[in-house]
């Protein structure tokens, strides 16, 4: 895999994994985020090829069928995730490191493919009510989704162990500061 290499954050949702990354983006300019694919629709204000690649249930399939993920995932019932390896090549290609923004199973299979090439950085959000607090605080999502969310991030939670490293997202800032160092040690390996 020469020296291509990739950073994976997880954590449940609401953990503040992607408020973490648009700061590192800024902050490292070797970095390319991973868009993923999802058929779920559009949240108000998401880009289509931006913010994921928005495909239809169908589309997201027949793509599975024909090989074109690395991994892939039905996170909640109807609604699919995952990485095309389009994308990783786009990247790799131009020379930069992938920072992967996935779930937690997603991370850990990344992590499974991509081995010593990956550094796995699992989000832990400071307690389960904060948890909460941030998912309602969205406003994006309906009481239905939000009680899924929160009853698959007590699973998430326990597979913090399985990551490379774990970062607690108490204070943002100093939760970046953390993730900065972590991250520049790695590269510089």
């Amino acid at each position: 895999m020469d020296n291509r290499k990739a950073i994976l954050f997880s954590a449940p949702s609401g953990s503040g994994k992607t408020t973490i990354i648009k700061q590192l983006l800024q902050y490292f300019n070797c970095f390319e985020f991973s868009i993923s694919a999802t058929s779920r629709k559009p949240r108000q204000g998401e880009v289509d090829g931006k913010d994921y690649y928005f495909l239809s249930t169908e589309a997201f399939k027949q793509r599975v069928q024909q090989g074109d993920f690395l991994e892939w995932e039905e996170v909640y019932e109807g609604t699919c995730y995952g990485t095309l390896k389009s994308e990783i090549n786009r990247i790799w290609d131009k020379g930069n490191v992938i920072i992967f923004d996935v779930d937690v199973n997603g991370g850990m299979n990344l992590k499974k493919y991509f081995g010593d090439s990956a550094l796995a950085i699992f989000v832990m959000p400071p307690s389960v009510e904060v948890l909460e607090q941030r998912l309602r605080s969205r406003g994006t999502e309906s009481e239905e989704a939000i009680i899924k969310r929160l009853g698959r991030s007590a699973a998430e939670l326990r597979e913090s162990d399985k990551f490379d490293v774990t970062v607690i997202n108490d204070n943002l800032q100093e939760a970046v500061e953390k993730t900065k160092n972590i991250i520049k040690n790695y590269l510089e390996d």
